[in-house]
């Protein structure tokens, strides 16, 4: 009889995209549902990017792409954006692309760890990271971040034992938008460095940054972190490009020629058109990032200004990303009917029952007194899905 393994059977299914298929379900019922869910931008693929890949297919480019670990053009493209961007040199043979940083992680996380290692893991978090962990027979060591979303360097060294080996650093970060400055980062370098711990730093996020903030890869500091450092990102958020299934991974060249092995061996390369189409991305005209992030700043400060008055709370604006993670706590204990409220999740189903407004419960990040509101999604869309949470917690209050 064929049974699951034990790493796989321990795996749990992502919160984030069950609140976004339920919110589907709902609307292909034809209930009128707001959804806070997503992540990924509400705006279409820029039309630059889109002509490259219509151009590839036309090219009859739609065959297998050789080497499985991207195209040389593509790696040549993104060897360019690691050293104009992030001041970091790395050699085409250091750089792996796969199908989306989600992939990229995954790889990573095989490459690095055996079964009973341990890999530390910020809390709050994106919840993939300690599934994929789990995964690979490892163990994640979920350490609680600081009242900014931070890990706390004494906090990362006093998490550290004979089997961790690595910490995953995500900044910007999903869920909370925290961004970590140069200075915080050579704290946590110096940590890692001095217990020769890896770092799996996840970027995916570096462009869409607010209030002048400044993306800084943990790997372009020096060069002993560089290399303990494997940098994941991809075109899926800063070109609204989710669905091409594009990311990337740079790092020590043993470790990403061992990452290629185990690509070429599970599911070869990513799409030849979407590698295409990703070439323009990087070398093209990066106005359109500007102009999202723009309208992502304007949403920002709408949904933060909402959020605060519903829940009586000043929130700490996001510095980066397009999410809004907000501590729900205060509502824990009321009641509507004979239901109470006693967990984000209690609220998300509230909120999905009554206010048909999707929002995604903290549980699954590691801070069950939170919910994640994605504000990739129009301001009309915020405005009517924030009004909707405000009267549904009104009731609540009401009947306590």
């Amino acid at each position: 009889m064929l049974k699951v393994s034990s790493a796989i059977g321990a795996l749990s299914a992502s919160p984030t995209l069950a609140v976004t298929a339920r919110a589907k379900e709902l609307r292909a019922q034809g209930v009128d549902v707001v959804g806070f869910g997503a992540g990924e931008p509400d705006f279409d693929t820029p039309d630059h990017i889109k002509d490259a890949a219509i151009e590839a297919i036309r090219e009859g480019y739609t065959k297998y792409v050789v080497p499985a670990s991207g195209s040389p053009e593509l790696k040549a493209a993104i060897v360019e954006k690691f050293k104009k961007n992030n001041g970091l040199e790395y050699e085409r043979d250091q750089i792996v692309v796969s199908c989306g940083a989600k992939h990229s992680l995954f790889n990573a996380f095989h490459a690095l760890l055996n079964p009973g290692d341990e890999a530390i893991i910020p809390a709050p978090y994106w919840v993939t990271y300690p599934e994929q962990v789990k995964s690979a027979g490892a163990h994640p060591v979920i350490v609680e971040a600081d009242a900014s979303f931070k890990l706390d360097p004494a906090r990362l060294k006093d998490a550290i034992t004979p089997k961790t080996k690595f910490l995953l650093l995500n900044s910007p970060s999903n869920p909370t938008g925290a961004v970590y400055s140069a200075k915080e980062l050579e704290s946590i370098a110096e940590v890692a460095v001095e217990t020769g711990i890896g770092v799996v730093s996840d970027e995916i996020y570096e462009k869409i940054l607010y209030d002048g903030l400044q993306h800084v890869s943990i790997a372009s500091l020096n060069e002993e972190i560089k290399s303990q450092t494997i940098v994941v990102n991809g075109v899926s958020k800063s070109y609204a490009m989710t669905g091409w299934r594009i990311g990337y991974a740079a790092g020590p060249k043993e470790i990403m020629i061992s990452i290629s092995r185990l690509q070429d061996q599970s599911t070869s390369g990513p799409t030849s058109i979407s590698q295409r189409a990703s070439i323009t991305a990087l070398r093209g005209d990066q106005e359109c990032v500007a102009r999202m992030v723009k309208a992502f700043d304007q949403r920002r400060r709408v949904i933060v200004a909402k959020a605060s008055e519903i829940f009586e709370t000043e929130l700490r604006p996001p510095g980066g990303a397009f999410y809004l993670f907000v501590n729900v706590s205060a509502v824990f204990g009321y009641k509507y009917d004979d239901v109470e409220i006693r967990s984000a999740s209690d609220l998300a189903r509230y909120l999905l029952d009554t206010a048909k407004v999707a929002v995604v419960p903290g549980e699954g990040f590691g801070a069950p007194d939170h919910i994640r509101l994605s504000y990739a999604m129009s301001l009309e869309a915020i405005d009517t899905g924030m009004t909707r949470i405000g009267e549904a917690v009104r009731r609540l209050r009401s009947v306590r």
